[in-house]
C-alpha cells in the first residue's frame, strides 16, 4: 500500500486536496475498524486553525499563561526548550514535534538562560506575520511552525483529560510535513478551505497520539489502547456500542477475570470501565442529537438503551438536562457563535 509519504510534496498536494474527504470520511467512520483514536478524534470536531511561523536568535525566552485549546509545533530548524508548567523541561530539536491537547502555561526559549517575556495568550492580538525573538538580525539560530485549534464537541474537556498533557514526538517527518501543509492551507483560503482544515487538523492529531510514546503516559486512553487486555475491551466498547456491556461480559472479552480487568482498566485508563463506557455514550448522543434527523428512540437504541424514557433518565443524570432541552440550548449557542480566543499566536498555542 502506498503511503501519502511516499510521494512528493507537489502531488501530495493535490491528492489530499481532491481527495481528503473521502479518505478521512473512509478512516473515521468505518465501524468494523473499531479505532478509538479515529473516532474520538471524529467526535471532537477539531476545527478554526490559526498558525504561524516562529525563528530565534541569540538568547531569548516567552513565557505563556494557561490557554486552554489545543495547541502544537513543529521544529524546523535548530533546538530550543520547552518547559511545561507542572513538568520537567525537555529539548526540542529540528524534525521534533509537540502537541499540547489544552495547553497549560509553559515557557519556550533559546538554549541559552534568558529572562522571559509573559504573554498572555488570552489577550494578546494575532500575528499577521512570522515572529522572531532575541536578536532581530541576521539568521535565526532556530525555526518552528505552530498554532492552535479548537474542539467543538461539548465533551471536549472529558475526551480532552484522557490524553496527555504533553505529547513530544521526536524525528517524525511526517508530522512535520503535516503541520506545513496546515500552515499553507490556512494561507491560502481556496475553495473548501476549512473542509480541508478540519480534515487536516484530524490527521494531524490520530498521527501524533498513535506516534505518542504510550510507556511514558499518564493514565488516559492511550496507555489503555497500548495494554493488549485492555485495548480489547476499549475497542469491544467502539465496535459495538448497542451492546449491554456489563463488567463479566467485557472481562470475557479480554480473557480476564471481573476483579483483575476491572482493576487494570482503572490503572490504565485512569476511569472504572462503566464511567468510561457512559461518558463515551453519552457524546455519542450529543452528536446524534445535534446531527438531527434521528428519532430519540432510535438515538437511545444507537448507544445501548432499550427505550427513549431510560434513554431520557441518564442523559439527564449525566449532562444535566434532558435530551430535549440540551438540542434547544445547542441551537442557541450555534445561533449566538462561539467566543474565540485571541492569540499571539505561534508558539503552540501562541507565539
Amino acid at each position: 500500500m502506498i503511503s501519502m509519504f511516499d510521494v512528493d510534496e507537489t502531488d501530495l498536494t493535490g491528492m489530499i486536496r481532491t481527495n481528503i474527504y473521502d479518505q478521512s470520511t473512509l478512516l473515521l467512520r468505518k465501524s468494523e475498524m473499531a479505532d478509538p483514536l479515529s473516532q474520538v478524534v471524529e467526535l471532537l470536531r477539531p476545527s478554526a486553525v490559526f498558525s504561524k511561523g516562529i525563528s530565534g536568535a541569540g538568547a531569548w525566552a516567552v513565557e505563556y499563561a494557561e490557554f486552554g485549546l489545543p495547541g502544537f509545533c513543529a521544529v524546523t530548524k535548530g533546538s530550543c526548550r520547552l518547559a511545561v508548567h507542572g513538568s520537567p523541561s525537555v529539548v526540542l530539536h529540528e524534525g521534533d514535534f509537540v502537541l499540547l491537547p489544552a495547553t497549560p502555561a509553559f515557557v519556550m526559549s533559546s538554549m541559552e538562560p534568558a529572562r522571559a517575556q509573559r504573554i498572555d495568550p488570552k489577550t494578546s492580538p494575532l500575528a499577521n506575520q512570522e515572529i522572531r525573538y532575541g536578536r532581530q538580525a541576521g539568521p535565526p539560530d532556530v525555526q518552528q511552525f505552530g498554532g492552535w485549534f479548537n474542539f467543538g464537541a461539548p465533551d471536549a474537556r472529558l475526551f480532552v483529560g484522557l490524553l496527555p498533557r504533553m505529547i513530544h514526538i521526536k524525528g517524525e517527518r511526517r508530522l512535520s510535513q503535516l503541520v506545513q501543509f496546515l500552515g499553507d492551507e490556512v494561507a491560502r483560503e481556496a475553495a473548501g478551505h476549512q473542509l480541508i482544515l478540519q480534515r487536516y487538523i484530524e490527521i494531524l492529531l490520530i498521527e501524533a497520539l498513535r506516534a505518542a510514546p504510550s510507556r511514558d503516559t499518564h493514565p488516559g486512553l492511550l496507555r489503555g489502547l497500548a495494554d493488549a487486555r485492555i485495548g480489547m475491551a476499549l475497542r469491544a466498547m467502539h465496535r459495538d456500542l448497542e451492546h449491554n456491556w456489563t463488567i463479566p461480559a467485557l472481562a470475557q472479552e479480554t480473557g480476564m477475570s471481573r476483579s483483575a480487568f476491572f482493576d487494570r482498566f482503572v490503572r490504565m485508563v485512569g476511569q472504572r470501565p462503566m464511567e468510561y463506557l457512559l461518558a463515551w455514550r453519552m457524546a455519542v448522543a450529543k452528536n446524534l442529537l445535534q446531527s438531527g434527523g434521528l428519532a430519540m428512540d432510535e438515538v437511545a437504541r444507537r448507544i445501548g438503551y432499550g427505550s427513549a424514557s431510560t434513554f431520557s433518565t441518564a442523559f439527564s443524570r449525566h449532562v444535566g438536562v434532558p435530551p430535549r432541552r440540551f438540542l434547544q440550548d445547542s441551537a442557541l449557542d450555534g445561533r449566538a457563535g462561539r467566543v474565540r480566543p485571541t492569540d499571539a499566536g505561534g508558539h503552540l498555542a501562541g507565539a
